[in-house]
């Protein structure tokens, strides 16, 4: 059977907007990905985790500098909780996030750097890089796992 001559330029329309649509929703879903990643990023900078919850999965893991601190609960209860308390200031400068989707899972490297005002003053300048997970629960990405270190920037050479 032969195609009539107007349907192999309606076919091309087809593919293209088939494959437009499909490039649209990874963008979406690029985007809401790195939203989370952003919305955690804004809660450490106002030093309230308020809400936060919601960002990670329940059986989340954080991971970070070296050991594995376990669920995001126990990790904001034992650790991230009590250390924001002890900080005046808390920003990140040179923010980059990398985000690969692999089907409903977008795989994240972020790259930045952060500087921590304590109460007493103390500055600490980090250099910082983490690897989260997400995964699309059918409503919202999550993540899933969480890895971050960090290491004190090279002195200045003279």
């Amino acid at each position: 059977m032969r195609l009539p001559s107007f349907a192999t330029p309606l076919m091309a329309a087809a593919i293209l907007l088939s494959l437009s649509t499909a490039s649209a929703a990874r963008n979406a879903d690029r985007e809401g990905a790195a939203a989370v990643l952003a919305s955690y990023k804004l809660a450490l900078e106002r030093r309230d985790l308020s809400g936060v919850d919601a960002l990670f999965a329940r059986d989340a893991v954080v991971i970070e500098s070296g050991k594995v601190e376990g669920t995001y609960e126990a990790y904001r209860d034992h650790h991230l909780g009590p250390e924001l308390a002890e900080f005046k200031s808390f920003t990140f400068e040179n923010y980059q996030a990398q985000i690969r989707l692999e089907g409903p899972i977008a795989v994240a490297t972020e790259t930045y750097s952060y500087r921590i005002v304590t109460k007493s003053d103390e500055v600490v300048d980090r250099l910082g890089v983490a690897s989260s997970v997400l995964k699309w629960n059918g409503q919202a990405w999550q993540i899933v796992s969480m890895h971050s270190s960090s290491r004190k920037p090279k002195a200045p050479t003279k």
